[in-house]
């Protein structure tokens, strides 16, 4: 017969491990979520993000503090602001739906998502992940960088990252929107990394192009925000198998503060 107290670390132990798996795949123990499990009724959605009007003067960057930057970006600016055409880049567009994301547990890709320091910039300045899935921070450059993101539902953690040095792998646990990445040997690098409960979105690209695909079909709200232009928010219903296009126009008159 095994021992009261005995009993008691075992169940514990059993319950921590069990608690340490589900954090790893991103899953709270408290969520009681189900798997989703795809039927063939799943819906895409695609669509353009468009630009119009007189974009704001490109911010320029003082790099002088490191002569690699400066050799590396002869007329260093801020990526924040990216048009080609009309079309326009780094803008996260994302789904969510209290009535089907919440219900279900979306398993994390196995694919690894991968940010570098490269020109002395982050590249991509914007991105998604899922959480539980690997991001990489790879230094592409020859001289020492850092990378610190400073989330606030996830933990922190702050690395610096020599030439030529290995790839930094983590992972971050929970959903949480646009997490501040930040360089502090140089401190005009920024980006914005969004990790979410679900795989259900997606950057626009350097044509204004995004697309998410296998949507559980039901009620949604697609939200689309950009760096300097604010966000923007549509509810669609997509019936099963559904294709649907939705795009999204912001304006000069959304930037405020900018010139």
């Amino acid at each position: 017969m095994i021992p009261p107290l005995k009993l008691l670390a075992i169940a514990a132990t059993a319950t921590l491990l069990v608690t340490m798996v589900l954090q790893t795949l991103g899953q709270e123990p408290s969520a009681n979520k189900k798997a989703y499990v795809r039927t063939g009724q799943e819906a895409t959605l695609s669509g353009t993000v468009t630009f119009t009007g007189k974009p704001p003067k490109p911010l320029k960057i003082d790099m002088s503090a490191d002569p690699v930057c400066v050799k590396l970006n002869p007329h260093p600016q801020l990526e924040w602001f990216a048009i080609n055409n009309e079309s326009l880049a780094n803008v996260l567009v994302y789904a969510t739906s209290n009535s089907i994301l919440d219900n279900y547990w979306f398993e994390p890709p196995n694919s690894v998502v991968v940010m570098e320091h490269k020109g002395c910039q982050y590249e991509p300045r914007v991105l998604g992940i899922q959480a539980g899935q690997s991001l990489s921070l790879i230094n592409s450059d020859a001289t020492q960088h850092n990378t610190h993101p400073v989330p606030k539902n996830n933990a922190e953690w702050n690395m610096s990252q020599a030439i030529g040095g290995t790839p930094i792998v983590k992972t971050f646990q929970r959903a949480e929107l646009l997490i501040p990445f930040k360089d502090n040997q140089h401190p005009w690098e920024k980006a914005y990394v969004s990790v979410f409960s679900h795989p259900f979105f997606a950057v626009s690209d350097a044509n204004g192009n995004y697309k998410i695909e296998g949507l559980p079909p039901g009620s949604y709200k697609i939200t689309a925000w950009h760096e300097k232009l604010g966000e923007q928010s549509v509810d669609v219903v997509f019936v099963p198998g559904e294709s649907r296009f939705v795009g999204f126009a912001f304006a000069a008159a959304d930037l405020k503060g900018f010139k």
